[in-house]
């Protein structure tokens, strides 16, 4: 979905065009959900997260200014409520480090092998890429970093991610 299209939804969503918001989470919640998964790393916990954003989206349509980069302001969005969960889930994780795991947890798929093989900055440069179909310009926009920096991590993570994915033999 564009970010022109995105932003006729969020406008006739801000007049209170249900339907409007239906189509906005059906077209975009796969890769919103993608991009709090990125941060909090746990299903359940990104699933909660995101109706979290859409509730906020919901709220907040009227801050939204028109025009404006609408994919861009839902990502910062479900930015913050990442970072927000993270924040909340501190303590706990603390409490649960020294519990031994099991032969069957050691088995990971293919988003456990991105989100240990990749850092912060090369995971959303790969979702914004790849789940988004932003262009490396415009990631570095959002990012606010150089076009290179963007294009160079990018091609790093695809070679760490095919290097992983050999040693776990996907």
């Amino acid at each position: 979905m564009q970010d022109r299209q995105i932003d006729q939804l969020l406008q006739l969503i801000a007049t209170g065009d249900n339907d409007a918001f239906e189509t906005l989470y059906r077209q975009t919640s796969r890769g919103v959900f993608a991009f709090v998964y990125s941060y909090l790393k746990n299903y359940q916990d990104s699933e909660d997260a995101l109706q979290t954003v859409y509730i906020k989206v919901k709220l907040n349509v009227n801050q939204y200014r028109q025009g404006t980069n609408a994919r861009a302001w839902m990502l910062q969005i479900a930015k913050n409520t990442a970072l927000n969960e993270l924040k909340k889930r501190k303590p706990l994780e603390q409490l649960t480090t020294d519990i031994p795991q099991n032969d069957s947890s050691r088995k990971m798929d293919i988003t456990d092998i991105i989100n240990k093989t990749l850092d912060e900055d090369e995971r959303q440069i790969v979702v914004f890429h790849v789940l988004w179909g932003y262009k490396h310009r415009e990631i570095a926009q959002i990012l606010n970093c150089p076009t290179g920096t963007v294009t160079s991590k990018y091609k790093r993570s695809l070679q760490k991610m095919k290097q992983a994915l050999k040693e776990a033999a996907i």
